[in-house]
């Protein structure tokens, strides 16, 4: 993950387990003064764990919307993932200059769901329903980031963009770029990865 902005830029190496969509695992392995963080979110939940005060850190509802690991994603873009179909209603749209060949999906909170965008347009190709990109708008229509993904690869019997980035156009400048060196899909994985106690190994 590269993290860029006008005055400074860093890369993370990281390793990504999931199950389903409601658990994600994230284990920081460089650079090295931040290997060893890593989070953990089961459902709505949230966790971080810091090796240099050796504590695991539950993340509050009041920071939700705060920078994962300096990037332009949130600890919110994490949580709410597996919430996504059950938390909009959607409807086909299309932009003001439309392109052949590509599907445009607008994504609308549905009522009395405590969500932060007014809507999502996500665009895909028709033929093979490949993501592009996602636009996100606040309550007043206003543009508010921008994410694109690119560089299709092949990853055992999958093809999936191997890259996305995420600019928000309220900071000129910024951008996370993240990209997928390696994936595997549908592989057993042992019973403990997604608890606390994970959260302290190393390795």
């Amino acid at each position: 993950m590269e993290i860029i902005t006008p005055h400074w830029q860093r890369t993370l190496k990281m390793r990504i387990w999931s199950e389903g969509m409601d658990k994600t695992f994230v284990r920081i392995l460089e650079p090295k003064k931040e290997e060893g963080v890593a989070t953990l979110r089961i459902g709505n939940e949230m966790w971080n764990f810091l090796p240099k005060t050796n504590k695991v850190l539950k993340v509050p509802p009041s920071m939700m919307m705060s920078n994962w690991m300096g990037s332009d994603f949130t600890n919110d873009d994490l949580v709410k993932e597996f919430t996504f179909l059950e938390s909009y209603d959607f409807e086909m749209t299309a932009p003001e200059n439309p392109q052949p060949g590509v599907l445009y999906v607008k994504c609308i909170p549905k009522p009395d769901i405590p969500i932060v965008w007014g809507h999502i347009v996500i665009a895909v190709r028709a033929d093979d329903y490949m993501p592009l990109w996602q636009n996100f708008y606040d309550e007043k229509g206003r543009l508010m980031r921008e994410m694109s993904f690119g560089g299709e690869k092949t990853f055992g019997a999958r093809r999936i963009p191997s890259s996305m980035e995420l600019r928000p156009t309220t900071k000129e400048g910024h951008k996370t770029v993240l990209r997928y060196l390696e994936a595997r899909f549908d592989i057993a994985l042992a019973a403990d990865v997604f608890s606390l106690r994970n959260l302290r190994q190393r390795y």
